[in-house]
């Protein structure tokens, strides 16, 4: 009898630990936010993202209650732009962060062999603005495009939005691979090391500014940023509305003796019209309620303003989500 007693408590402890953990398991929803190299600012934003969300649930951080379902959001890092397109449309990421021309490439199908054609993606707003930049090593003699031809270049890894640029840049300038001595494909938290150890020559790099990985190689050996201004860059700016003309202003890094001119991005965060309005909502909301703490998180935010949030750069529709936030909050 006392067997039998045990054995009927112990499938009711069975019973009611399952039960609590389901209870607990639907309150909770769990997603994710793709985002670049370590050291790059991509990482940056998803992760200040999770922090804002995180903030904006918390009963201690002076909000007057909770959500009722709590989010839980990683911001890992990963290949890229193209990549964080790709999985989202696979349904392995429910955001990404990707440079305003992949976002246009794949919402409009017109780059299908470097990102495939995603109807469905759909935008919730950009961030900062991105230079797109090549360093050139110390000693190494190059001050232009031109200078690239029979060096040892890092054109960046698959799948990341670096690597589409300089693949647009090659094309634009009717060149290959073959320009260049070599052509590795280091990501981005590889790439200053390799510049700095003679590895490489050059690389190139779609980022905000300012940026730790590029002040490793300008502050840290002496290497420097490269004018890009040549007249397929200005007919690139001139024909398409995701690119811009951009600056790296003098002093910013050691080696920045003077103004750099070079073209640029806008880094957008995306994701898909399957993800539910609902979380489109709560994580815009939290973004947008806790804007100077996210200007706070690093310096190339500081001149967020949700007016051009909400259209700079974004080339997909705005996922309901985020427009029902905006609408709310007076924005649109």
């Amino acid at each position: 009898m006392r067997k039998t007693i045990t054995s009927l408590s112990s499938a009711l402890l069975i019973f009611v630990a399952s039960f609590s953990f389901t209870t607990v398991a639907k309150s909770a929803e769990y997603f994710s936010i793709g985002t670049g190299g370590p050291t790059g600012v991509y990482f940056q934003v998803g992760n200040a993202i999770c922090k804002m969300v995180a903030k904006i649930q918390s009963k201690d951080h002076g909000r007057k209650k909770g959500t009722e379902k709590a989010l839980r959001c990683s911001a890992p890092s990963t290949g890229g732009s193209t990549y964080n397109i790709g999985q989202i449309m696979e349904g392995e990421l429910q955001f990404g962060v990707a440079q305003s021309d992949w976002q246009y490439h794949a919402y409009n199908g017109t780059k299908p062999d470097k990102v495939k054609p995603f109807k469905k993606l759909r935008a919730v707003f950009s961030a900062h603005p991105e230079p797109f930049q090549i360093l050139a090593g110390k000693g190494s003699g190059i001050k232009s495009w031109n200078d690239l031809k029979g060096k040892k270049v890092n054109i960046g890894n698959p799948g990341s939005g670096q690597r589409g640029t300089f693949e647009v840049l090659m094309e634009n300038h009717g060149v290959n691979k073959s320009f260049f001595g070599s052509a590795s494909e280091l990501t981005s938290s590889e790439q200053s090391g390799a510049l700095c150890d003679g590895k490489i020559d050059a690389y190139g790099y779609t980022v905000g500014i300012p940026n730790s990985g590029v002040a490793q190689a300008a502050d840290g050996c002496g290497a420097y940023i490269i004018n890009l201004n040549t007249d397929p860059v200005k007919k690139m700016v001139a024909d398409n509305d995701f690119y811009s003309w951009a600056t790296v202003p003098k002093g910013l890094y050691k080696t920045t003796s003077s103004n750099v001119t070079t073209f640029g991005v806008m880094a957008t965060v995306v994701t898909s019209a399957d993800v539910s309005d609902e979380l489109v909502y709560a994580v815009t909301k939290a973004v947008m309620e806790n804007l100077d703490d996210f200007r706070d998180d690093h310096p190339a935010f500081f001149a967020l303003d949700p007016k051009k949030m909400i259209k700079d750069g974004l080339s997909a529709p705005l996922h309901p989500g985020a427009i029902k936030y905006y609408k709310e909050a007076g924005i649109m």
